[in-house]
Order: structure tokens, then sequence, then C-alpha cells
């Protein structure tokens, strides 16, 4: 086998989640999707922001990237 410096890529293959939330939760969601619709001129689906939303709050969780770092692979 060659080689190569590009790994052999992760897999990508979506994951289906269903989840419930309260209320007041679903009634932020969909401010925060028309705020999304006004600041960018284009409506997105709240299923398909919150992926995107998630990855965001992971991504700026100190204490969650810390404690991943410091876990052995």
């Amino acid at each position: 086998m060659p080689d190569i410096k590009l790994g052999r890529l992760p897999d990508r293959t979506p994951v289906k989640l269903t989840i419930f939330v309260l209320p007041d939760l679903n009634q932020a969601l969909a401010e925060y999707a028309k705020l999304y619709a006004e600041t960018y001129g284009r409506e997105e689906a709240i299923a398909d922001l919150i992926p995107a939303m998630l990855s965001a709050f992971l991504d700026s969780d100190r204490g969650f990237l810390k404690s991943k770092m410091a876990r052995p692979s």
C-alpha cells in the first residue's frame, strides 16, 4: 500500500437523533431561527440550526475541551 500524507477519512455517516424539548426551549429556538433569518436573509429550519449550535457550544466549552485533551484516544 502506498505511503500517502492523507490518512483514512473518518466515518461521515449522519446519525439521526430524536429529542423532546420543553415549550420554553422550543420558543427560544424559534426566536433564534427568526433572528438568524433576519441577520442572514435566509430562513433555516430549527432542525438544521441545532447541529451547528451544538457544535459551536462544544467547540467553545473550555472545560469540555480541556477534559477531551487530557483523555487518551
